[in-house]
């Protein structure tokens, strides 16, 4: 069992950055890989980026690709989400989730955060 927490988020303008964290439980943390999601209003959850129980293999969606970097420190059990040059499109709800793989489908993640509010304004 993992219990995930996101932090970070906010109001920026555009053109600025935000640094999301997840903080997570449990003495498994290191053996998940772990994504990011966001959910604007009115709209489906999509991919943001992944990132495999090592830190080695990385994974983003094309719209953030270039602008987010996601990382991961195992010792603190946190996985880091550093999104740069936001543009209003990134406004959102952002989610951590753990899974087995950094695959983009939110099905094959099985545990998630509550969220954490991401507002770009222009």
């Amino acid at each position: 069992q993992v219990q995930l927490v996101e932090s970070g988020g906010g109001l920026v303008q555009a053109g600025g950055s935000l640094r999301l964290s997840c903080a997570a439980s449990g003495r498994t943390f290191r053996s998940y890989a772990m994504g990011w999601f966001r959910q604007a209003p009115g709209k489906e959850r999509e991919f943001v980026a992944a990132i495999a129980w090592s830190g080695g293999i990385t994974t983003y969606a094309d719209s953030v690709k270039g602008r987010f970097t996601i990382s991961r420190d195992n010792a603190k059990n946190t996985v880091y989400l550093q999104m740069s040059s936001l543009k209003p499109e990134d406004t959102a709800v952002y989610y951590c989730a753990a899974g087995s793989f950094p695959y983009t489908g939110a099905s094959t993640y099985n545990y998630w955060g509550q969220g954490t509010q991401v507002t770009v304004s222009s």
